[in-house]
């Protein structure tokens, strides 16, 4: 009869390629995650889009940048049915709305992005800036080299 079980050698190699195969597979797992936010983000900001074209069509002007959502959902007949969070920050942060200055003519809305640190402005131009990290973003601005 041969022995029973495992000796302590099989045990540790087993736990180790274990181990190997899981720090392998939580970066793959954090960048999936990632690309999942960056594709509702974008999607949530082609919504806002909408929403604010749907505004300046009534209003003949663009919202207000304090509770700008709050406006959008306050329409008759509107695109939004609740606020919308941006995925990267904490739950209840809504995205970044900027209005031009002075014209209010243009626009950009923005979420902080992967790196969390994303910040933008929009000139008078419609020229939509990238002041800090990478946000994930929508304007109806002039993008150069898209």
């Amino acid at each position: 009869m041969g022995k029973r079980g495992f000796t302590i050698i099989e045990l540790l190699i087993v736990m180790a390629v274990i181990a190997l195969l899981v720090g392998i597979a939580i970066p793959s797992f954090r960048s999936m995650q990632n690309q999942a936010k960056e594709a509702r983000a974008m999607g949530d900001l082609r919504v806002m889009k909408l929403a604010l074209e749907n505004y300046l069509l009534k209003n003949s002007k663009y919202p207000d940048v304090a509770n700008y959502q709050a406006a959008l959902l306050a329409e008759t007949n509107p695109v939004l049915e609740s606020n919308l969070y941006d995925p990267f920050a904490p739950a209840t942060t809504q995205y970044i709305y900027v209005l031009s200055s002075p014209s209010g003519k243009y626009y950009v809305v923005y979420s902080i992005g992967t790196g969390r640190d994303g910040a933008m402005d929009i000139t008078d131009t419609g020229s939509p800036e990238v002041t800090a990290g990478s946000p994930v973003y929508i304007t109806n601005g002039y993008v150069y080299g898209h």
